[in-house]
């Protein structure tokens, strides 16, 4: 509009306006090389994330869709893995791996059969966890342990191990664990879910020195109470239950991390956020809490 403006002036203008019509066009030409450097940069990036399919990996799977960055989804469940390839493959090269993290054979043998493009993994996103039940150390149910070491623990051992090495091997690459408040405080009937969550944040700072020579980025991010399914999960599917959690206050949504997510992983390479709280504003600690 602008341009189509200065065209219109009357001729006692004409230098004038010939500067200003030039001015525009470099500002034109400038923006649209920025604009298209940017894409560039970000569609020319891969993401494998796991736990794509719900809660914090699916809308960090969504926003980074939309700068274009090229997309490894990882989860158990089929069909929302393949509902999620059809809506994102509009915006971006998406392409799914169906495998439970704690299954060690089929995490190596998922990440070993992916297609040449999406081999090359620039960005690591360790999303995958759960909490199951909320019991006393002295009532807690074995098999609830179990799950919660072998996902929130061995699940990221597993994943990174076979992950970690294609980075060594350029000497570049970013890895996000994503941790929680129960890896930084103990609260009340806890216990091994906290236990692995502060396991997270000491393999957090391990990666960080054992892969500081490979110059690898790596960053945890710590949210406190996030409205996702993760209470329905710890809960054992009781709704009503998990929805007392998030009652009388704004929890966090899924997309609050996803945006922190994308802030970390797009600073300039010099730059490593390396630990990270998150907390509605509601909350103050893992037990404090302003409910109306």
């Amino acid at each position: 509009m602008i341009f189509n403006w200065l065209v219109k002036q009357p001729i006692k203008i004409n230098r004038s306006r010939g500067r200003a019509v030039f001015s525009c066009f470099l500002v034109l030409i400038f923006t649209r090389t920025q604009v298209s450097l940017t894409k560039t940069k970000s569609m020319s990036l891969t993401a494998f994330i796991t736990g794509a399919t719900s809660g914090i990996g699916k809308a960090t799977a969504e926003l980074f869709a939309k700068n274009q960055i090229r997309l490894v989804l990882c989860g158990r469940r089929k069909e929302r893995l393949d509902e999620l390839h059809q809506k994102l493959g509009k915006l971006t090269e998406v392409t799914t791996l169906q495998f439970d993290v704690r299954n060690k054979e089929e995490v190596f043998s998922a990440i070993q059969s992916l297609p040449e493009k999406f081999s090359d993994i620039d960005i690591l996103l360790n999303v995958a966890g759960n909490a199951h039940g909320l019991s006393t150390i002295q009532d807690g149910d074995v098999d609830d342990w179990d799950a919660m070491i072998d996902i929130n623990v061995k699940g990221l051992l597993y994943v990174s191990k076979a992950i970690i090495p294609k980075m060594t091997k350029k000497n570049k690459g970013f890895i996000v664990n994503i941790g929680s408040i129960a890896g930084k405080e103990v609260y009340p009937n806890g216990n091994v879910y906290c236990a692995s969550k502060y396991a997270v944040n000491a393999l957090n700072k391990a990666m960080r020195i054992d892969l500081n020579n490979y110059n690898i980025r790596v960053s945890a991010i710590h949210p406190g109470a996030v409205e996702t399914e993760f209470s329905e999960v710890r809960f054992k599917g009781d709704t009503e239950k998990a929805k007392s959690v998030y009652a009388g206050y704004k929890a966090l949504q899924a997309e609050d991390i996803a945006d922190i997510i994308h802030f970390v992983v797009t600073r300039p390479y010099h730059v490593n956020i390396e630990d990270l709280i998150v907390y509605p504003t509601a909350q103050a600690s893992a037990t404090i809490m302003n409910k109306n």
